[in-house]
């Protein structure tokens, strides 16, 4: 089967397209920037295109001959992009890959959005009815990206919509990253009580339904949450992120949200007020307020999906590859710290 995969470099991109040469597909991959894999997909047979999914003879050049398009592509992680970098992707570049996909009669797109579009689930857990009510604009620009879908939907595309919850593993060198990275210090700075809910998913969990997707004839217009089984509380999370890397970690507590909403803000404001963008304190301290537990029986039921890879084991093989690659000091510095 010839397969595209947009953002196929990327973190899930590249777990996507090693599953799919496995499995002997034909598979390219258009991306802008370079990956941390490239050279590997390439030796594995990836035909590898530099592009933009802004870019409709980009697009095209790509999408021609194709009998599945995952539309991966996403400037997520890049905090400091302005919102219509967001918007040039998810909507009109999304717009870009449906178009060329009809006019080269691809047989299903696999579209990828993201949780974010539901905002906090405000009586856990949601599922894919839940409201959508996206907090920032990366979500925002995901949730119009999906009405486009919907547009070519009634047109009678073949269109599969799949919602990851918090994606983390092997290769993931943005959120996860420093997550583990502020548990390896040993202690924890955490915001608010500690019992917001996270829901993970590792990748290959998140490959596997992708995988399902792409050939079931039921999914056909169909919208799925890719979870792992359960949601976790944040205090939780810290705690089996410190024992998938073989540490101890004291977290302290600042119990008061707003302060620290109100002292974020305050430094944007400053940055604006001398001409710079600083980071965007404001999404990074959402992750300790936004509530997000979803039920995923609807990929259970529909598609037989069932997540292989548990919690505490996905965590560690993450760790041990952070350490492989030198992004986390070994297990044995970090425990010599607390003797």
């Amino acid at each position: 089967m010839k397969v595209l995969v947009t953002g196929g470099t990327g973190f899930v991109g590249s777990h996507l397209v090693r599953r799919l040469l496995s499995r002997g597909h034909e598979v390219t991959t258009l991306d802008r920037s370079p990956g941390l894999f490239d050279d590997e997909l390439r030796s594995l047979g990836a035909t590898m295109l530099s592009g933009s999914v802004t870019d409709s003879g980009d697009v095209d050049r790509a999408v021609a001959g194709q009998e599945v398009v995952y539309h991966l592509a996403s400037p997520f992680g890049d905090i400091l992009e302005p919102d219509a970098a967001y918007w040039a992707i998810e909507v009109d570049g999304t717009r870009n890959v449906l178009e060329a996909a009809q006019r080269s009669g691809v047989r299903r797109v696999v579209h990828c959005s993201t949780q974010g579009v539901h905002g906090i689930i405000t009586e856990p857990p949601g599922d894919e009815d839940s409201p959508i009510a996206p907090r920032d604009y990366y979500c925002y620009s995901k949730a119009e990206g999906e009405k486009v879908v919907r547009d070519y939907l009634a047109r009678g595309m073949d269109i599969v919509i799949v919602r990851p919850t918090s994606v983390y593993g092997p290769g993931d060198t943005r959120g996860w990253l420093k997550l583990y990275r502020m548990v390896a210090k040993g202690w924890f700075l955490m915001i608010g009580d500690g019992r917001t809910y996270n829901h993970p998913v590792y990748v290959e969990n998140l490959v596997d339904l992708f995988e399902l997707v792409s050939v079931a004839p039921q999914a056909r217009g169909r919208t799925y949450l890719a979870g792992d089984d359960e949601a976790v509380t944040l205090s939780e999370l810290v705690g089996s992120v410190a024992a998938a890397e073989g540490s101890r970690v004291r977290i302290v507590r600042f119990p008061w949200y707003g302060a620290a909403l109100m002292a974020a803000s305050a430094v944007e404001a400053i940055g604006r007020r001398f001409g710079f963008k600083p980071p965007v304190f404001r999404r990074r301290l959402s992750w300790f307020k936004t509530n997000r537990a979803f039920r995923i029986d609807r990929a259970r039921s529909e598609l037989g999906y069932t997540p292989r890879v548990g919690l505490n084991e996905g965590l560690r093989r993450t760790a041990t590859w952070y350490r492989q690659q030198g992004y986390l000091l070994p297990a044995v510095s970090m425990l010599a710290l607390f003797m």
